[in-house]
């Protein structure tokens, strides 16, 4: 007996709970318009490479320039959702030549949008320079991002091409890489 007015109790809270669960109540979608969705992507940009004995073969002393296609930040997932980012240049001088190193990012006509110059002493010690660039939020504007078609990188040695390193291999390194918040919504 008493193990089934246990079980009318237990019936009972159950039934309860579920009268008190099922009552109405106003729903409130509005929290979705507070949703931020602002993932952060991270990417290597360029990685340009040069030995010293490339640079001393050269006749003149511009013995680099490229322009490379970069079509990335104008591609419409990019353009259309970038709020702000950084661009991070690392320049490492292992040769025995004072460099210039520029790089210009391009437009599809060919317009120069933004510029960055390093201008690096000569090894030893090795030597790296390292920069950032904001764009968007308090940097430069972020449509010289979306409108860059292309990046060009020339390089000058000041250094004349009579001297060598004492490093093995001794490289210009030019290295890039950006960090860009999208959002999504």
């Amino acid at each position: 007996m008493m193990e089934s007015i246990k079980k009318l109790i237990i019936l009972c809270c159950v039934f309860l709970g579920m009268l008190i669960s099922c009552t109405q109540q106003t729903l409130n979608f509005d929290q979705v318009d507070d949703l931020i969705a602002e993932p952060v992507m991270e990417a290597s940009i360029l990685y340009v490479e040069a030995p010293e004995r490339i640079i001393n073969q050269a006749t003149e002393t511009n013995f680099f320039s490229q322009d490379f296609n970069f079509d990335a930040f104008s591609s419409d997932f990019f353009a259309e959702r970038v709020i702000e980012g950084t661009v991070t240049y690392e320049v490492e001088n292992a040769t025995s030549k004072a460099l210039e190193v520029t790089i210009d990012f391009l437009s599809e006509s060919g317009d120069i949008l933004d510029t960055e110059f390093f201008e690096i002493g000569p090894a030893p010690p090795a030597r790296v320079l390292q920069r950032e660039i904001p764009y968007g939020g308090q940097g430069r504007s972020i449509d010289i991002l979306i409108n860059t078609s292309s990046i060009r990188v020339s390089a000058e040695n000041l250094g004349g091409t009579a001297t060598t390193s004492p490093f093995p291999n001794a490289n210009i390194t030019l290295k890039s890489k950006g960090k860009f918040k999208l959002s999504v919504l």
